[in-house]
């Protein structure tokens, strides 16, 4: 009786969910004639159904998705509709687990001999693997937010992203996991070559099941590149799709290095691959590989890492990174969040008050209580969250934003506390040597004071540095996981669920680790700290290379930079900015450089100005940038990378503002550079003519050419810079 009830229940939910999906259009087929980089896509993500086939498809004007319903669940047909590139050359499983140390597929068929290539009428002869994980059902909702964003300062990006999601049901045969449900997810968004994807296991009988791992995503992908000799390790990895997902860490601001998930793998029943010894990286597997033991208590769930599959259509730096940045402003908008703030050093209350009142005065919108500052948001004392509830209040009734830094990871608490070294038995063997576990006493109480005390002050902000780097813990007493083989993902859900409250209680977080996708808003742009100790003309030029470097793949808004007004990391009067009034040249150039990018710079030091001729000067560029500021925040497109010997800059580009293009040029030589510069304007959308303002005052329209370049007469003043402002002629 139990099992009639499901089968029927599980028939109405896919008589339920075919009511939801459309019929199939062939026309849908073709490419996609227009550059959604420039012009938006009209058709809207769906999931569709082939009438004869019974087929699924997901599918939005920019990527397609198939999948076969039986014998079992199976994507066969992954496609990049703007190049026309099919991704896959093999079906796989839709996941793989390890349960209790046994290893199960989640759907795919068997069958395939070749493995170069697959033709749709091969699949009439393939079947479900006696032991996989059976396909059930399925629903189509609308896409909910994945974070409940709360947004309390500017933003370049102000809702949600919209599309479809897709749930798809298993069930095992399996009598130890027939009360395991397994639902593998995708999402797929407008306007984007985007498909996220992950996996949801529930407990639903009455014992503890232990899952080793997760396979959330495999996918036998065309090799783009072969060799007949050489290792994985050797050969460059697939091109046509850019993956991510929200488990990475290292410290590196960067995530290629921090990712955790990623492997590219061999397949030996690929057997007509070029390579010798079937050593071709073509298979895409994706599991945090440290985690090897999760145990789910009746009742209980876990979920995978989402999986950001972004298919490209280009091997050009600039625009694989444009398309990474449109990612993250579509999948988490809070990351175009930009507040001016400044990075205050305190030793009193007093110090503060002045800090807000500056910030106040010169349009400053927030203020962080930097790290060596008198704020402890660890000491949850009354008096203490009184003190800083009574200075909070101040800075709001000043319109003022304020928060503080907190040190986690780079530090040793006590035996007790700190991670285990799995090696030795013993506290050590941690990313910064000795750290805390988040899952201990120690961090739990850590995480539970930081709410508190951000609840009860009213805090707007929250720098968190050395958040959980990844660190494994082998002890069995800490409450927050049972032992080395949960410790990681424990520790993960633990740090990246702190970020999740942050963000959806509208409190904006630094941290240096790539948490974005789960909460965090800016991270460092990628500097060496020791540098700030040398001459201001050096840090200018250097800070020019690093905003360089750092924003290909980052949205300006996903970083910072640093300007220290007074001594850091050693270095004498040559380096810092104090006194203020002396060294007002370099305090614009540093100033423009970084808004002028979009970047927020740390402005660290006790005050803003000193004097009336310093505040003019900080009110009037923060006017500047505010004038400015849609474009500003825009993707920048890389003219000529600083190099001390002759004319760097880059250019804002956005081809639905009014401001098409902010052009920022430098001159760090001792005279000046007039030059014809050839400006690349494809991504602002301009077509054969524009207007061009240098400095917003007087304009000329100009002609462009048939590769939509601009060739303009510049004149870049000794030791300083020009800018241009390019609009649409109406």
């Amino acid at each position: 009786m139990r099992y009639l009830f499901f089968f029927i229940c599980s028939l109405l939910v896919f008589q339920f969910a075919h009511a939801q999906t459309l019929k199939w259009d062939n026309r849908f087929d073709q490419a996609v004639p227009e550059d959604w980089l420039v012009k938006p896509i009209n058709t809207k993500a769906n999931v569709y159904q082939r009438e004869k086939e019974g087929d699924l498809v997901l599918y939005n004007g920019l990527v397609r998705r198939s999948f076969k319903v039986a014998p079992n669940f199976a994507c066969y047909d992954f496609q990049n509709m703007a190049t026309a590139q099919q991704l896959l050359r093999a079906i796989r499983p839709e996941a793989k687990l390890i349960i209790d140390g046994k290893e199960y597929n989640v759907g795919g068929v068997v069958g395939q001999q070749e493995k170069a290539y697959l033709q749709q009428e091969w699949m009439k002869g393939f079947k479900a693997g006696a032991d996989d994980f059976k396909f059930v059902g399925y629903t189509v909702t609308d896409i909910k937010p994945y974070i409940n964003w709360k947004k309390t300062t500017w933003a370049s990006v102000n809702k949600q992203a919209t599309g479809k999601s897709l749930a798809i049901s298993f069930r095992s045969a399996v009598p130890s996991l027939k009360d395991l449900s397994v639902v593998v997810h995708y999402e797929l968004y407008d306007g984007i070559p985007l498909v996220v994807k992950w996996v949801e296991l529930i407990n639903k009988s009455s014992n503890n099941i232990v899952v080793n791992r997760i396979v959330n995503e495999s996918l036998g992908l065309v090799e783009e590149e072969s060799a007949v000799v050489g290792s994985p390790e050797q050969m460059k990895k697939q091109h046509g799709i850019y993956v991510e997902t929200n488990y990475a860490f290292n410290n590196a601001m960067r995530y290629d290095i921090s990712d955790q998930t990623t492997h590219w793998v061999t397949d030996s029943s690929y057997t007509s691959q070029v390579n010798y010894n079937y050593q071709t990286p073509c298979v895409l597997e994706v599991y945090p590989e440290k985690v090897k033991a999760v145990a789910l208590a009746p009742g209980e769930s876990i979920k995978s890492p989402r999986t950001h599959e972004l298919l490209m259509d280009s091997y050009d730096r600039e625009r694989r990174g444009m398309m990474i940045q449109r990612m993250y402003a579509t999948v988490a908008p809070w990351t175009t969040q930009n507040p001016i703030f400044m990075h205050l050093v305190s030793r009193n209350d007093e110090q503060v008050i002045t800090a807000v009142d500056q910030c106040a005065a010169t349009g400053y919108e927030a203020l962080i209580l930097s790290f060596g500052s008198h704020c402890n948001m660890e000491d949850t004392s009354a008096a203490n969250v009184a003190r800083w509830k009574k200075l909070t209040d101040y800075a709001h009734s000043k319109g003022i934003l304020v928060g503080s830094y907190s040190l986690f990871s780079s530090r040793r608490i006590n035996d007790e506390t700190d991670v285990i070294d799995p090696q030795t038995g013993k506290p050590g063997g941690a990313f910064f040597g000795n750290a805390p576990c988040m899952g201990s006493k120690w961090g739990l109480a850590y995480i539970s004071n930081l709410k508190y005390f951000i609840t009860k002050t009213g805090f707007d902000l929250f720098e968190n540095d050395g958040p959980y780097p990844g660190d494994v813990c082998a002890s069995t007493v800490h409450p927050g996981h049972k032992g080395l083989d949960d410790s990681q993902w424990r520790q993960m859900e633990l740090q990246k669920e702190l970020y999740r409250w942050c963000n959806e209680h509208g409190v904006y977080v630094n941290a240096p680790d790539w948490y974005f996708l789960d909460g965090t808003h800016k991270i460092g742009i990628g500097y060496r700290e020791v540098n700030f100790s040398l001459s201001r003309d050096q840090q200018k030029i250097l800070n020019r290379q690093n905003i360089h470097d750092g924003t290909f793949e980052k949205l300006p808004s996903m970083s910072w930079g640093f300007v220290p007004l007074t001594r850091y990391q050693g270095g004498g009067p040559e380096a810092v900015l104090e006194p203020l009034k002396d060294h007002l040249k370099d305090y614009e150039m540093l100033m423009v450089q970084y808004y002028g990018a979009g970047v927020q710079a740390c402005y660290r030091g006790p005050r803003l100005y000193d004097t009336t001729t310093t505040k003019a000067l900080v009110s009037n560029t923060v006017s500047w940038y505010k004038k400015f500021r849609d474009i500003l925040n825009a993707p920048i497109v890389h003219l000529r990378r600083a190099d001390g010997r002759d004319w760097d800059g880059f250019m804002h580009v956005s081809p639905s503002f009014k401001d098409r293009a902010f052009v920022l040029l430098f001159n760090p030589t001792g005279e000046t550079i007039n030059r014809r510069l050839s400006i690349p304007l494809y991504y602002t959308g301009l077509k054969s003519k524009a207007f061009v303002f240098e400095k917003d005052k007087t304009h000329r329209q100009m002609l462009m050419d048939a590769k939509d370049n601009l060739k303009l007469d510049v004149s870049i003043p000794a030791g300083g810079y020009t800018w241009y402002v390019i609009r649409e002629i109406n």
